[in-house]
């Protein structure tokens, strides 16, 4: 026996085709007609995948975004600052103070001489100041180490003087030399003074001793 044969399915012009000539065929009575085949359905087609969308690279020229700064420390409260006390430069030369034993009793019993005398009475105190200062000067200069320095007692006038302010004058000269020894101007000439002994004045007098140059 053959193997029964294999139907094809008719294209769909041979469908067509089959249709017009079925239409001309009249059947035999008694069999029915078999419909005409109905052309394949087309097969649905798969339409293009579309391009996936490709966001633009960053420019290599783009700029960074900057770093954001670290934020601030909170301001501290501001410290008070207090001015230090004002304090006085060094003195470059100590006041003057008193003799040393020795030099003292030396010029008292004559061991010492006094080198140089200068004697302030009848002077205002302008004129005895500038005559006081010239003489340290120059007794300096000299190189004198001892000189004495007679400004008066001073004290009331008991004579009767035609010229009282001379003596108030002189009770002021007593009380001002000693601070212009000590003063700034005469430091750095005067080492020391002493009041005099009896015979070179007493508490009229002074011992002054002058720095070495």
């Amino acid at each position: 026996m053959r193997p029964p044969r294999r139907t094809r399915r008719l294209s769909a012009g041979e469908a067509r085709l089959w249709s017009e000539i079925a239409k001309l065929v009249t059947p035999l009575a008694g069999r029915a007609t078999l419909p005409p085949e109905a052309p394949p359905a087309p097969t649905a087609t798969m339409p293009p995948l579309a391009a996936p969308i490709l966001k633009p690279s960053a420019s290599p020229t783009a700029k960074k975004p900057r770093p954001k700064p670290p934020p601030k420390p909170s301001a501290s409260p501001a410290l008070k600052v207090t001015a230090a006390p004002y304090q006085a430069p060094p003195q470059t030369h100590a006041p003057p103070s008193g003799l040393e034993r020795q030099a003292k009793v030396g010029l008292r019993r004559g061991r010492l001489a006094v080198e140089a005398r200068i004697d302030l009475h009848g002077m205002v105190q302008a004129e005895a100041h500038a005559a006081l200062t010239g003489f340290l000067l120059r007794c300096r200069a000299a190189g004198h180490a001892y000189v004495l320095v007679v400004t008066g007692k001073g004290g009331a006038d008991k004579g009767g003087s035609a010229y009282p302010d001379a003596f108030a004058e002189r009770g002021v000269l007593r009380r001002s030399v000693p601070h212009w020894l000590r003063g700034a101007e005469l430091r750095g000439i005067v080492l020391g003074f002493e009041e005099a002994a009896r015979h070179h004045g007493g508490g009229g007098a002074l011992y002054v001793r002058l720095r070495r140059r």
